[in-house]
C-alpha cells in the first residue's frame, strides 16, 4: 500500500529555514520520483518543486536557489529544503507522486503540512 506523510513544517520568520520531510512506504522514491505542491489561502495549488527518477531536479522560478529537492534513499523520504523564507511562502504543503502499481497508475498525495513565514 502506497502511503505518503510529510512532516517538518511550522511558523518561522521571514528569512528563517525549514526542511520539510516526506516519507514514503510502498514504494521506492527513486523508481518513481516525487514532487512538492503548495497551496495558499484563495489560491490555486502550485507546484513548487520537482525530482525524477534520474535524480533530475525543477522548481518554479519563485523558489529558485533558495529551495533545493532531494531524495534520503536509506529512509525512503523526499526532503524540501527551503531557505530565505518569505511570507508568499506560507501555504499547505504536499508531496504527490504517481506510482505504477498491480498492472495501472496511482496518483498518491501526502496530507499536507502547514509552513507560516512571518514575524
Amino acid at each position: 500500500q502506497v502511503q505518503l506523510e510529510e512532516s517538518g513544517g511550522g511558523l518561522v520568520q521571514p528569512g528563517g529555514s525549514l526542511r520539510l520531510s516526506c516519507a514514503a512506504s510502498g514504494f521506492l522514491i527513486r523508481s518513481f520520483g516525487m514532487r512538492w505542491l503548495r497551496q495558499a489561502p484563495g489560491k490555486e495549488r502550485e507546484l513548487v518543486a520537482v525530482i525524477d527518477n534520474h535524480g533530475d531536479t525543477n522548481y518554479v522560478d519563485s523558489v529558485k536557489g533558495r529551495f533545493t529537492i532531494s531524495v534520503e534513499h536509506i529512509k525512503n523520504t523526499a526532503d524540501l529544503q527551503m531557505n530565505s523564507l518569505k511570507p508568499e511562502d506560507t501555504a499547505v504543503y504536499y508531496c504527490n507522486t504517481r506510482v505504477f502499481m498491480n498492472g495501472r497508475w496511482g496518483d498518491y498525495w501526502g496530507q499536507g503540512t502547514q509552513v507560516t513565514v512571518s514575524s
